[in-house]
């Protein structure tokens, strides 16, 4: 039989709580280059364009799932990129929490490229804790 994993939305919602509350006063880094293959993987040459801050209460309560952020604290761009991915961290600023897409279109995070200098901000950020998957 095939893998067919179907976690019912209590569950899920649980779980999107608890990766919600490792956000709570963290941050979002924003960075050019290659995507690490893992949000445990180190970094390498990328360079950080600026930095956003999460709130004491990051994400409201999950529905279905699906996690919206509140307010993100604007950053100011310490370098001119093309932004590829975000890590985000604790709020240690150390432990890292996931890592996520950053491109013009389809990807986590819709952003551009900035100069130093200028204001970052994120106008909306969801994250979604999938109710069923096909496993690995």
């Amino acid at each position: 039989m095939a893998l067919n994993t179907q976690i019912a939305d209590a569950t899920v919602n649980a779980q999107a709580n608890a990766l919600a509350a490792l956000c709570n006063s963290g941050f979002i880094k924003l960075y050019d280059g290659t995507m690490p293959a893992s949000a445990d993987t180190a970094l390498s040459g990328n360079t950080l364009g600026a930095t956003l801050t999460f709130g004491a209460t990051a994400f409201q309560n999950a529905v279905s799932g699906t996690l919206v952020a509140n307010a993100v604290t604007p950053g100011t761009a310490v370098a001119s990129i093309t932004p590829t991915f975000a890590r985000v961290f604790r709020s240690d600023g150390i432990t890292v929490v996931m890592d996520l897409s950053c491109g013009s279109s389809g990807a986590n995070i819709t952003i551009g490229a900035f100069t130093a200098g200028t204001s970052i901000s994120v106008a909306s950020f969801t994250h979604d804790v999938r109710n069923a998957t096909t496993g690995f």
